[in-house]
């Protein structure tokens, strides 16, 4: 579940939206320090429920001093004493990545972040194919667990070098913008799905295009987090679910094993794939 739609919502509509996730086999939570008021959001409600899920946050600093203030800001304001994740965020430009990953960069800080017990797991996201070959060079220069980027079924650019990659130096993919933005849904939601798809378990157009290039493709994938809205008022009575919010559960993470806070490397991340979704509508 993509938590940036929670940056400016009421703590009614969270916990009405995470209740309903949760409710549908939701166990990802992906949020970040600069989405508005989404920590804290998301804080509130884990101090009421606990955390029933994998909880990923991110950081838009890009030296280590910085970095390492807002990780500590994060787990504040989500109330917690460690995420499993912690991610570099949205590196835009070469300089930008050359900052956050050289000496006395974020990486730096996510590294001590996870010495010190606050985080278990490190990665970057993009979200542009136009960063492919810098995040290809990343990819073979350090050790990560995870890696986030753009991947759908019109935005395939990512099987042909970036995925088996991750796969061979053992990084799990986390996949965002699996719908494009919403554009594979829009024109599709009022059309029937086609007959053939029924056989491979997808009963939507939400799984259809988000969830059948990972099935059917030799490409694994931890989990697709996909953009949501924060519409919830009928959603515990609609069966099946309303298209706005199957827009944020396109997939369930399978549980990690567990491992200790010191490990370097998800055992082994790239052997998760996207759990069965047949039984969601």
């Amino acid at each position: 579940l993509g938590a940036a739609a929670f940056s400016d919502v009421t703590q009614a509509e969270a916990d009405a939206t995470m209740d309903v996730a949760l409710s549908y086999g939701i166990n990802h939570v992906d949020t970040a320090a600069s989405y508005g008021d989404a920590e804290l959001r998301l804080g509130d409600w884990i101090r009421r429920n606990g955390r029933p899920f994998f909880l990923a946050t991110k950081t838009g600093q890009r030296t280590a001093g910085p970095a390492l203030a807002e990780i500590r800001r994060s787990l504040e304001r989500l109330q917690v004493d460690q995420v499993d994740l912690i991610q570099l965020h949205h590196l835009v430009d070469p300089a930008e990545w050359d900052e956050a990953l050289g000496p006395g960069g974020a990486l730096e800080a996510a590294i001590a972040a996870r010495d010190e017990g606050l985080v278990r797991y490190i990665g970057i996201t993009h979200y542009t194919a136009s960063a492919f070959p810098q995040v290809e060079d990343v990819l073979r220069s350090e050790k990560l667990d995870f890696l986030q980027i753009n991947y759908s079924i019109d935005d395939r650019q990512a099987e042909e070098r970036l995925l088996p990659l991750a796969a061979e130096r053992g990084v799990a993919v986390l996949v965002n913008k699996p719908f494009g933005g919403g554009g594979l849904l829009r024109g599709l939601l009022d059309k029937p799905l086609p007959a053939w798809v029924a056989d491979i378990g997808c009963k939507s157009w939400s799984m259809e295009s988000g969830y059948l290039p990972v099935r059917i493709s030799n490409i694994r994938a931890a989990c697709s987090i996909a953009a949501m809205e924060v519409r919830v008022a009928d959603t515990r009575a609609s069966s099946p679910m309303p298209p706005t919010f199957m827009m944020a559960t396109v997939a369930r993470m399978p549980r990690m094993a567990t491992t200790s806070r010191s490990s370097t490397r998800v055992k082994p991340p790239w052997r998760m794939c996207l759990a069965d979704l047949s039984d969601l509508s």
